[in-house]
């Protein structure tokens, strides 16, 4: 992401230095994951060419200690940022990219499950309950059970193992080391202390006496944390793990507080988010009721799926099972892959039906890249025309169209594709705006440009009026002309320009860690969000909500369509 504007001292952002890195996406501070249009690979460019060529005076000034930080990049930069440019725009080289980016992604994945391999195999061979335990974990990484299976037995037989019946479980000694005696207070059955102990005592590390190398313990942190412990958990469950081998006193228990599991003494409570596969857990917000951790799945990886895998490598299979598509009014439909972030704001000046900020989990949908226009909704309603504002032509988005017609609307396109069109709930409006990095507004987290969305400026007379900022109209603009303003996913207009209508009924915020939530089933008043061009800046933020009856109409309000991915 491109900060807004680009600080002119290279000592306040680190992004010039990617002009030279072999990714083509990053050298214009881009990201593969983002699936980027064509407008913002032009746009970056443009900008980051625009900040050398400033540079270019320094040239003449080699004792400057700017000059000596960028030394090269005055040279090196517009020819490497012009390249990434002209191969990210041109589809058949973009495609090479795309593919080996892609084959970058799983190859990272099947080696992390490669290096967690030798923990399920004891006594040269694996047991059905191990291979399915391997696979559960496989499958947090976004590996499919033919990749695993592939993988494995690659492994058995390069190690000369092979598959054994499981045998019945010893009876549990007292001098056996990590007692299966649950401590006062401990949580055993699936919570992730006891499934990270488990894998522990089955690798049987260190019984021998020998020390446990630096990557048998990252190989180890990195399952812990993919069964939901922070990475400084994992650690603690490890050390007490060598501790009882070495017979020394074992670390302190690990209790429930407050329906989280979390060593003793307690810190702050954890908002574990269980479907968020492989992330590591988040300190809550002080307001927030944390969640409680989800038992282990107990079947294999092919026989039952995680409710939202977010890995990369998941979010790549859905990208290459929803390629994005044009609908029949012509909407440009965009695929949001699933992801998680934090959901509302805990900033002082922000509304309390903003708070708590809240870590949820959203699954993949489709989202249209602009609001719709007059055009698309008047082949739903020719009769709209008339309702028409005096300054908008086909372009500009639907105005005077209440929730219950934006509803009618999608369903009318449901029947007509025979795809599942419907208005996005608040989770998704919000998701998509800001994306996983937290930011402000869609394109990150300042507003002082004109070029990045409509809202209350110098050419309006409202007492809240920007009068230091043009950007271009006085009323609604065409959909697509600030496409600086675009969010990570590249959804547009998000911000600004007219509110959206949600599928949500208006409801405060309740405080835990949620996977796709939806508002109430019926109420009274619904959710709209983004602002408007006659808003102030801050109800442009992406956490901002209002909301108002179901059948409220009003020339700043319209909204945009999802579409369900099968």
């Amino acid at each position: 992401m491109l900060p807004n504007p680009l600080p002119d001292n290279p000592q306040r952002w680190d992004g010039w230095r990617k002009y030279n890195s072999e990714d083509f996406y990053e050298r214009l501070c881009l990201s593969f994951d983002a699936n980027p249009a064509d407008e913002q690979i032009e746009d970056n460019c443009r900008q980051l060419l625009v900040w050398w060529q400033k540079k270019l005076p320094l040239k003449n000034q080699p004792s400057n200690p700017v000059a000596q930080m960028l030394r090269g990049g005055m040279d090196e930069a517009p020819a490497l940022l012009a390249e990434a440019r002209t191969r990210l725009l041109d589809p058949v080289s973009r495609a090479e990219i795309d593919a080996g980016q892609r084959a970058r992604i799983v190859e990272e994945a099947t080696n992390e499950f490669r290096r967690i391999i030798p923990f399920f195999i004891s006594n040269s061979g694996v047991t059905e309950d191990a291979e399915r335990r391997l696979y559960e974990e496989g499958g947090k990484l976004g590996l499919m059970q033919e990749e695993m299976e592939r993988v494995l037995n690659a492994e058995l037989e390069r190690v000369g193992a092979k598959r054994v019946e499981a045998a019945p479980a010893p009876a549990p000694a007292a001098s056996a080391p990590f007692s299966a005696t649950p401590v006062e207070g401990e949580i055993r059955a699936g919570d992730p202390f006891s499934e990270f102990r488990r894998v522990l005592k089955l690798s049987k590390l260190c019984l021998d006496g020998e020390e446990m190398t630096d990557d048998q313990r990252d190989a180890l942190c990195n399952m812990g944390e993919s069964l939901g412990l922070t990475g400084g958990q994992a650690e603690d469950v490890i050390d007490e793990y060598l501790e009882e081998i070495e017979g020394l006193p074992q670390a302190a228990p690990v209790k429930q507080v407050r329906g989280v599991l979390a060593p003793v003494p307690a810190a702050r409570p954890l908002a574990v988010d269980p479907n968020a596969k492989g992330a590591p857990a988040k300190p809550a917000p002080k307001s927030a009721v944390p969640a409680p951790v989800a038992a282990a799945p107990k079947q294999l990886a092919s026989q039952v799926a995680p409710v939202v895998n977010t890995s990369p490598v998941a979010r790549l299979h859905e990208r290459n099972r929803y390629p994005n598509f044009t609908d029949e009014v012509g909407s440009e439909m965009i695929l949001v892959p699933s992801g998680v972030f934090l959901m509302g704001s805990d900033s002082r000046d922000v509304a309390p039906h903003e708070q708590p900020a809240v870590q949820t989990t959203i699954g993949c949908f489709y989202m249209a890249r602009f609001p719709v226009t007059n055009q698309q909704y008047e082949k739903f309603d020719p009769r709209h025309a008339i309702r028409r504002a005096p300054w908008a032509d086909d372009s500009h988005p639907v105005i005077y169209v209440s929730s219950k017609d934006a509803i009618a609307f999608c369903e009318w396109l449901s029947k007509r594709e025979g795809r599942k069109y419907r208005l996005p709930t608040e989770a998704e409006w919000e998701y998509a705006a800001r994306g996983t990095d937290n930011r402000v507004f869609p394109w990150g987290d300042r507003l002082d440009s004109g070029q990045l969305a409509n809202f209350a400026d110098k050419r309006t007379n409202f007492p809240w009026s920007d009068a230091t900022i043009d950007d271009g109209y006085a009323e609604t603009a065409p959909v697509g002309k600030y496409p600086r303003g675009a969010s990570p996913f590249g959804i547009e207009d998000l911000a600004g320009n007219v509110n959206e209508w949600c599928l949500d009924f208006f409801d405060f915020y309740r405080g835990q860690a949620r996977v796709n939530p939806k508002g109430p089933a019926n109420g009274t008043k619904r959710v709209y969000r983004g602002g408007s061009w006659r808003s102030r800046s801050t109800s442009l933020r992406a956490s901002a909500r209002a909301f108002n009856t179901t059948d409220y109409v009003a020339n700043d309000l319209g909204f945009r369509v999802v579409c369900e991915c099968e």
